[in-house]
């Protein structure tokens, strides 16, 4: 397999992305966070956060990186089925790691599904440690935010 380059994503790149989310399984809100308005003005603001693996140049993972200055977050990790265990979710992290550190932040987070077994694997295998004494709140305007 020839390299795989990791680069920001574009706003031209959002077709590729939510075609990735839906291969990978990423549940997708198209009128709301996930919308083309909501994800390129997010790209237009952090443009550091969006994070895009290419392979022939072909979109083959992405990850969303977020902050709230006191601790980075992981989200969206998506890698093709057609490229897993190849390395380019680690490296999705690693690079997202370093994005965030390069704005200060020293403390790393994922929210995984319980159930989503793999994504446990790999987070554990780069260094995250799984903390089964919190439970996660959210409030939504509506099921499509």
């Amino acid at each position: 397999m020839s390299v795989i380059k990791i680069r920001r994503l574009r706003a031209e790149d959002y077709p590729e992305l939510v075609h990735l989310w839906l291969r990978a399984g990423l549940s997708f809100k198209p009128k709301g966070r996930d919308s083309h308005e909501a994800v390129t003005k997010q790209m237009e603001e952090n443009p550091d956060f969006f994070l895009g693996a290419f392979h022939d140049g072909r979109l083959i993972g992405a990850v969303i990186v977020s902050s709230d200055m006191r601790k980075g977050w992981i989200n969206r990790l998506a890698v093709h089925p057609d490229y897993r265990r190849r390395g380019v979710a680690k490296a999705l992290v690693a690079e997202a790691e370093k994005v965030l550190r390069q704005k200060g932040i020293r403390i790393f987070c994922a929210l995984v599904e319980n159930s989503n077994l793999a994504s446990k694997r790999l987070f554990k295998a780069c260094g995250y440690v799984e903390h089964r004494n919190i439970v996660y709140f959210s409030k939504r305007d509506s099921d499509e935010v």
